[in-house]
């Protein structure tokens, strides 16, 4: 005589089997980890090469802004200078001119 199971008990028995499945299923092995967490850092390195040679590039475009920013305001110093003795120069060619026009005889 073949004596059958309780069929409560298979569902239960497969049903156990297959959480135990999906369970060890989502476990991850160290080496996968350590594999994707490399991966990761690789890139972290790499992204963090490129800011610092950005950072690096910005400092020296910066100093150069204001090297040149300085030129600028040394080069209009100067032009203000240049510009108050031109005015002058100006002024007494123009006397001169008035001074010669008036001693001229009219004919």
């Amino acid at each position: 005589m073949v004596r059958l199971m309780n069929p409560w008990a298979s569902v239960r028995f497969v049903s156990i089997l297959a959480v135990g499945g999906l369970a060890l299923s989502g476990c991850a092995t160290t080496d996968y980890v350590n594999e994707q967490i490399a991966a990761v850092n690789g890139r972290i390195d790499a992204v963090d090469a490129k800011a610092t040679d950005a950072i690096q590039r910005a400092d020296a475009a910066n100093s150069a802004a204001q090297a040149a920013g300085n030129d600028a305001r040394n080069a209009n110093q100067r032009l203000d200078q240049l510009t108050a003795r031109v005015d002058r120069n100006e002024q007494m060619a123009m006397q001169a001119a008035q001074t010669r026009s008036a001693k001229m005889p009219r004919n």
